[in-house]
């Protein structure tokens, strides 16, 4: 009986711990638009999205962390906590080439 019970609290143990680690890797580097940490996953349609909503972008290449390559355009909005949102285009796509034109482009020093 004893055994049955310490091999119980075991189990829950390790769930606890699994399920933990989750939750802190999503809400630490989980965006709402379709990318984690610095990557995007997928591309979305901008084709509704109008310049003037957008501030900058930046360009996503294979390399590292990122599995594809893609446009990352920083909107006006905000997100909850207080940061810009992202959308991640095809740059290869009509309407991401157009919007790259207007918008203007992000220099980052590392």
């Amino acid at each position: 009986m004893k055994f049955q019970a310490l091999f119980f609290l075991l189990i829950l143990t390790c769930m606890y711990l699994s399920l933990a680690q989750d939750l802190s890797a999503v809400t630490s580097s989980y965006r709402p638009n379709g990318s984690y940490g610095n990557c995007c996953l997928g591309y979305s349609k901008v084709g509704k999205l109008k310049a003037r909503r957008t501030l900058n972008y930046r360009m996503q290449e294979t390399d590292g962390d990122c599995n594809i390559r893609a446009t990352v355009f920083e909107l006006k909005r905000k997100d909850p906590t207080g940061n810009p949102m992202t959308v991640c285009a095809n740059p290869e796509h009509d309407a991401t080439k157009k919007l790259m034109r207007v918008v203007p482009l992000k220099i980052t020093v590392n």
